[in-house]
């Protein structure tokens, strides 16, 4: 047993000073009071629930901050263009390669405050889009890397069927595709097999978008949903996307998704970039969940997400890092409430009736539906009998130093960033610390090996 007093701990009724958080051997929370033991450790540093990654496209780490090199400036860039960028890098990884960008990106996370992270995963077959023997095989090499990384991580193969609505898939795609809806599921199976026995691992289950599998076999698959697994799909990230759906369906995308299946809180609905109000309502009405990549969607340029009439309808989301441009929970969360603010020129994007506590608000809410799209339990932030997963913020930083408590998740939220940081906490035990990673060197060392063979960072 190991026990930690901290400064002070965030549970989701608000600030607890002098926490002292006991644990069983294997990092689960026994109990957690105000009263400090002997034999246990100080900790000068402010403890918050692990920031949950809902969305994660781990290959594509690999390219991060290459896209904005415009070389024929006659030409416009946009999502559709950089997306052929990122299928030229899909085409390249070997699955060792797959695992060492994998756990230097998972590393990374960790570094930051993320503890667990939900990863939407269509890299699945080899270079000539022929199955591996082990149906899994890129998705066990993702499990294997959080493993290193010690990060938790829900795998989500994804069903990736079609080029476009009602077109073949390309060329390019050949990687990501699975022709039947039998296929699919083998795929899937595969995947639990591999999770089955991994403590940090689970899957999830998932449609990478309408556009990309045909439409009875998305209601098909939604049907059989049961609730054991969460289940994520973009959707509406793109007005092109909107404008080939409405061709196609004659309805936008998550209209067309809300008439023909039952959707609920399981359900976690990656960007909706572009809802009008009867879809913000409406999948607020479900209980669904968005899932936000403000990084990522402000990269792309994307579009601003529908958030005042989501919120006044009682929407719930999550974030994600996507392309991983951007990899602070804290700046997602910032960039979220700054691009809403430049278009409502009011500062109240997370004021709740509630609560007017902005950034305990954006952390409550973060945390809940992340823990959603992991899979886990996302009632209690610390809660006795689960996991003890932290981000720890230093106590002696000039401006959280200087912070009463109720000023305390406002000046994270809004004024810090991984400097802050004293370390990240799995299952009870330092994942990183005072800046020092397990396993770092080894994978910064696997990280660079694999940038220099592929040469794309060049």
């Amino acid at each position: 047993m190991a026990t930690y007093t901290f400064k002070a701990l965030l549970t989701e009724n608000g600030w607890v000073e002098n926490a002292a958080v006991q644990l069983d051997a294997q990092g689960n929370i026994l109990s957690i009071s105000q009263t400090a033991s002997p034999q246990g450790e100080y900790i000068n540093g402010y403890a918050l629930p692990g920031f949950q990654n809902a969305h994660s496209h781990a290959f594509q780490y690999a390219m991060a901050g290459l896209a904005e090199l415009h070389t024929n400036t006659g030409v416009q860039d946009d999502f559709w263009s950089w997306r052929n960028a990122m299928y030229g890098l899909a085409l390249t990884l070997s699955p060792e390669q797959m695992e060492a960008v994998a756990a230097m990106l998972y590393s990374e996370m960790a570094r930051h405050g993320y503890t667990a992270v939900a990863e939407f995963h269509y890299l699945h077959h080899d270079k000539d889009g022929k199955p591996y023997a082990n149906l899994a095989e890129m998705g066990q090499r993702l499990v294997s890397a959080a493993k290193r990384a010690g990060i938790r991580i829900t795998l989500v193969p994804m069903f990736y069927q079609q080029g476009g609505f009602g077109q073949p898939p390309v060329e390019r795609q050949k990687r990501f595709i699975s022709q039947t809806i039998e296929d699919y599921y083998k795929l899937l199976e595969a995947t639990q097999k591999v999770v089955e026995k991994q403590p940090h691992a689970n899957v999830g289950v998932g449609i990478h978008s309408l556009r990309a599998v045909k439409p009875e076999d998305v209601i098909s698959v939604c049907n059989s949903l049961d609730g054991s697994m969460p289940f994520h799909i973009h959707v509406s990230e793109q007005l092109k996307e909107i404008e080939d759906c409405l061709a196609f369906h004659n309805k936008r995308p998550v209209q067309w998704l809300l008439d023909n299946v039952k959707a609920d809180d399981n359900y976690h609905l990656v960007h909706a970039t572009h809802l009008d109000e009867n879809e913000a309502n409406g999948i607020a009405k479900s209980g669904a969940n968005v899932v936000l990549c403000p990084s990522t969607e402000g990269n792309l340029g994307d579009g601003l997400f529908s958030f005042e009439a989501y919120k006044n309808a009682g929407g719930n989301w999550s974030i994600g890092t996507d392309s991983h441009v951007g990899l602070n929970p804290l700046e997602e969360l910032r960039i979220l409430d700054y691009g809403q603010r430049l278009i409502s020129h009011k500062r109240t994007t997370f004021v709740t009736p509630q609560s007017g506590d902005s950034g305990f608000n954006a952390l409550k809410m973060a945390w809940q539906s992340g823990r959603k799209a992991m899979g886990a339990p996302h009632v209690q932030f610390f809660a006795p009998g689960q996991p003890f997963d932290a981000a720890v913020f230093k106590a002696t930083s000039p401006l959280i130093a200087t912070a009463s408590l109720r000023n305390l998740s406002n000046t994270l939220v809004y004024s810090a960033d991984v400097s802050d940081m004293l370390g990240t906490v799995v299952s009870g035990k330092w994942v990183n610390k005072e800046g020092a990673s397990i396993n770092r060197e080894a994978i910064v060392a696997d990280f660079v090996k694999v940038m220099k063979e592929l040469g794309t960072r060049v």
